[in-house]
């Protein structure tokens, strides 16, 4: 049988169909066939307009203008942005992703404060063999990656070791897909 516009699924759970779109239970956002559709035209091109949507949708663009407004207001919908090819510009770069290995107590604090700095583009943490923490760091030069992990990263309370690895060349640069989300659950 194949999904309908008022089909159902749960963010971090099982399809479930329902009559209410965009509803919350026990934390969980409950999102349908249309609000993934209205993401995934976001995701394409968030210039375009409401009405432009509803009609790819076959809604009203007010059906369009509600639903994001809700999305919004759940902070399922973050922000706009501007995606730039700095490959095009002028602007001289180095992109890192930094390793830094901590001791287990002191992780957190030092993601968190990793997580504070303008240079730092993405932080993660991550438990293998071993607790570390990724980050996706940019400067203008090699040497100010250097002085940033030299000055501001190895001083940091907990920090064992950091391994650096500059990224040469870009293979692929995405952002998660609705419309990926929405095939691998078959929506």
């Amino acid at each position: 049988m194949s999904p309908t516009v008022n089909d159902k699924f749960t963010v971090g759970s099982k399809t479930e169909c329902d009559g209410n779109s965009l509803k919350l239970k026990n934390e969980e956002v409950r999102l349908d066939r249309a609000d993934l559709e209205i993401l995934h035209a976001l995701q394409e091109d968030s210039r375009q307009t409401y009405t432009a949507i509803g009609k790819r949708l076959k809604v009203s663009h007010s059906t369009v203008y509600d639903r994001v407004k809700k999305m919004e207001e759940e902070k399922i919908i973050k922000g706009y942005t501007v995606l730039v090819d700095f490959d095009k510009t002028r602007v001289r770069n180095v992109l890192a992703v930094v390793t830094v290995y901590t001791d287990p107590k002191e992780t957190e604090k030092v993601a968190e404060k990793l997580a504070e700095s303008c240079k730092v583009l993405e932080a993660y943490t991550s438990l293998s063999d071993e607790l570390v923490i990724m980050a996706k760091v940019w400067a203008a030069s090699q040497e100010e990656l250097h002085e940033f992990i030299a000055n501001w990263v190895a001083p940091l309370q907990g920090v064992l070791r950091i391994r650096t690895s500059i990224i040469t060349k870009k293979m692929k640069e995405t952002y998660f897909s609705i419309e990926n989300y929405s095939k691998r659950l078959h929506l």
